[in-house]
Parts: structure tokens; sequence; C-alpha cells
């Protein structure tokens, strides 16, 4: 286990041992049908009867019978699973199965599924009202602890989406600068507005997409890409396009193309450039806010961005995303500014409550401490039982985020993610599910702990992992 440039986060790199190598598989072999279909069943009864019937009549209701494309398991294949409810660390399906989650609702879940008194206080605000569609005070309060957690953020505006945050920060990036020209780096994905959709992760990747149809020409000639923990690559497009950049945004760690954390001299590297040529330097902590530190990855790295988006942990679960930053860009925003931005549900009483109860509870002694020890013994269990079980296997994790590749790794940037066994990995999520752990359904996405996972839930995880890796 090795630290980066004195900074706490672990990256580890497990090679087989002297096993005698199994041959390359067949392009056959590879699909996931195949792959499913040999998979070695666990003694216990694992049935999926209900998922399939409701899984089944979605597909006539909406689109791959989802909301959301990377639920449809495409990339790890079988049996999308239907949930019915959540508690703590736990998941039950329809089907009555349980499940250990380390998907936590895409990251919001950081204190626990259904918190009870996130619910009461919900409970009390639902007395009064749902939305109002104007102020309320609740919007004043998560926005003092927002301000006063983020380093970057004297100002802050609330929106409903991660997605939403993004478009609105990428469009006040370019009125404040009367720049155009934005630079994103490759499998970072910062939401579905049509400028972002250029070489982005998650979704995209799962989908086997490297673009998406739809997304005109125009909407994506100012977006410039570069891979990742790559400074000589940005540095060669800020002298190319010398004053005609507005931004550059990026994960400060990489959760939509697996877990892949930054060079510490690449984040200075950016911080620098962007200064000197005076484009603005905007970190997308929808994933890392509040979940590496208080203040996020801008916190725990020591290096403040210029702009921030948030979302999923400020909002406890219901839907809510933010951006902010520097007070001066900030003012640009309607109404105290020109740039237009607006959203009828946006503060709603629902989401600033959730939101406001999640963060106090992250206030509480040892929370990051906690997450940290949880994640660490997780992710070293999974990688020394892949190791010992012959496999190409590497990962890390900080604090309550972690990931692992079939691969030898070290991973830097998409390029390497992709050179991973990802019919490896739909045997090992097959697996992982019938012994009842829920990963996220693809090689490309970061996973999640939350203060309500115990010492418990971590050795029944790798327990079950040494028996999944053991088998496929």
């Amino acid at each position: 286990m090795a630290s980066v440039a004195g900074v706490g986060f672990s990256w580890r790199s497990c090679k087989p041992s002297l096993l005698p190598r199994p041959a390359k598989p067949s392009r056959a072999a590879t699909r996931l049908a195949f792959t499913i279909r040999n998979a070695v069943s666990v003694e216990k009864n694992y049935a999926l009867q209900k998922s399939e019937e409701i899984f089944s009549a979605a597909k006539e209701l909406m689109p791959g019978g989802v909301n959301s494309p990377v639920r449809a398991f495409k990339s790890v294949g079988g049996q999308p699973i239907v949930f019915d409810s959540v508690k703590g660390s736990r998941m039950w399906d329809v089907d009555g199965n349980e499940y250990i989650d380390y998907v936590g609702s895409w990251g919001p879940a950081i204190i626990g599924h259904a918190d009870d008194k996130v619910n009461a206080a919900l409970i009390e605000a639902l007395k009064k009202g749902t939305s109002f569609g104007a102020p309320c005070v609740l919007e004043n309060v998560l926005a003092e602890m927002v301000i006063s957690a983020v380093r970057s953020i004297e100002m802050v505006r609330f929106v409903n989406s991660g997605t939403e945050a993004c478009m609105g920060v990428l469009r006040l990036a370019r009125a404040f600068t009367g720049r155009q020209k934005l630079i994103k780096f490759e499998g970072c994905y910062h939401g579905h507005a049509n400028a972002f959709l250029v070489k982005a992760g998650s979704g995209v990747a799962t989908l086997g997409l490297p673009d998406s149809p739809g997304v005109p020409k125009g909407a994506t000639v100012d977006t410039l890409t570069s891979p990742y923990n790559d400074l000589e690559t940005v540095k060669k497009l800020f002298e190319t396009h010398k004053g005609e950049i507005a931004a550059v945004i990026l994960e400060p760690v990489v959760g939509n193309a697996g877990f892949i954390p930054p060079k510490l001299e690449f984040l200075n590297g950016l911080r620098e450039i962007t200064k000197q040529d005076g484009a603005l330097l905007i970190f997308d902590e929808v994933m890392t806010g509040f979940r590496l530190a208080y203040g996020g990855a801008q916190e725990y790295f020591g290096i403040t961005p210029d702009l921030t988006t948030l979302g999923k942990v400020i909002g406890g679960g219901l839907p809510v995303g933010a951006y902010g930053g520097r007070k001066d860009i900030m003012q640009m925003v309607a109404p105290a500014g020109p740039m237009y931005q607006a959203g009828t549900l946006s503060g709603n009483p629902l989401a600033m409550t959730a939101g406001i109860h999640t963060l106090k509870r992250l206030t509480e002694p040892g929370t990051y401490e906690y997450l940290d020890k949880i994640t660490s013994d997780l992710t070293n269990g999974i990688l020394d039982a892949g190791k010992r079980a012959g496999h190409e296997i590497c990962g890390g994790y900080i604090r309550g985020m972690f990931g692992f590749f079939f691969n030898a790794g070290p991973v830097h940037n998409f390029d390497d993610a992709k050179k991973s066994d990802t019919a490896k990995f739909a045997r090992f999520h097959r697996g992982m599910l019938e012994e009842g752990v829920y990963l996220a359904p693809s090689q490309f996405e970061a996973g999640f702990t939350s203060l309500a996972h115990t010492s418990k839930d971590i050795e029944q995880t790798i327990e079950a992992a040494e028996r999944v890796l053991k088998r496929i």
C-alpha cells in the first residue's frame, strides 16, 4: 500500500501468483450471456423471479426498462435487480433477497439508507408542503453550511441534479470569461448535457458509446479533451487555444470511469495553468463533495478551484445539486447578473431538510476516520483475496470511495481502465450478487461505503469475495 505525493489515499496493484496463466478467451467466450451462463452457482437458493417479471413489463413501458442506463446491467449481463426497500447498509429486492450495499444510491447514502433522524425531519417538513416555488428559510440554512464547509464557495445556487449543476456552471464560466472553449478529461462524466458528452465515462462507457447520437456538432465543437492525469496535453491545448479557454472541468477523483485518483502534481498544475491564462478551474464534486472530507476533495488535496459543483450527499438521498464559487463570479447569475438559470423545484424544502440533517451527521467527531478505516479494510481485503486467487487486480480508496479493476495496473486514466477484463468483472459481479453483496453493475464505476457499514459487513463482504474469486 503506497501513498502518493504525501497524500493518504491508497492505490495497490496486485499481480497474480505464479499460477498457470489461462488462455485468452475467444471473442465468443467473452459474450456476457456466455459469461453468466457458465458462472458457477453458489449452494444457497438465489431467485429473481419477481425481478424478472417486473423488468420484463418495464421494457414495454420505458426505454430499456429503466430510467438510467447503468441500471439495465448491460455491461455485466444477467437479470437487473428490482429493489423494494433499503435501510442502513442493506437493501432488499422484490424477491426478498438481502444485500450489503456498496452503491449507496450512487453516493448520497453516506450516513446509510433511510436514516431515522433524516426521515423524522422529512416527515415534519412534509407536513408543511413538498414545494413552494418560492424562497424558504431552509435554503439559507443549507447554503450557510455549504459555504462554511467548501473552501472555494462564497455563494451557492441550488439546483435539482448534478447534471443541472454542471450545465449551469459551464454557462457561468463562459459568461464570466467571455470565452467559449472547455477542457474536460477522457472518462470524466459531468452529466448528460450536450457539451459534456465527449469521451465521457460512466453510462456512456457502459453502453460502449463513444458519444451520444443526437448531440449536434455545434454543441461540442468547443469541447477539448485530454487524458486524465496528463498535464502535458493540457499545456499544449492552452498553447494552441491561448486566450480562448473558459474553463477546465474535472472530477478531482474520477468515479465515473472506475475509481481513479489524481496525481497531486496534476491538480496543482491545472490550478497554475488556469490562473496564468485567465481560465477558470472547476471541480465537479458531485461524487467527492462531503465524501472525501467535509470540505470535499479540495479540502483533502488542499487545492482551491474557482467553481465547484455538488450533488448527491447534500440532498441526503433526495434530488439536489448545486454550483458555487467566488462571489464575483457567482454574481453573474440571474437575478443578480445577466446569466440566466432557473428551476421551480430548486431549493425545495424536502431536499434542503434532508441535506441539512445529513451534513449535521457528518460533522460529528470521527466520521471520516471511520469511513477511512472500513473502506481501507474492504479494499485491501478484496485486493488480497484477488491476489491469492491468482487474478490481475488493482485498486484503491480514499475515505468513503473505492474501486478496483481486473487489471495489473496501476490505472491513471480511462485508457488504462479500459484494459480491464470486463468479462471477468461480470462474473465477479454476478457471483457477489448471489453471495448477497450489491456492487455497481459496471467495471467503470466507483463504489461507496457509509457510516452505516459495520466491521461485520466488511468481513462478510471479503469472505464472499474470496469465495467468488476462487471460482470465476
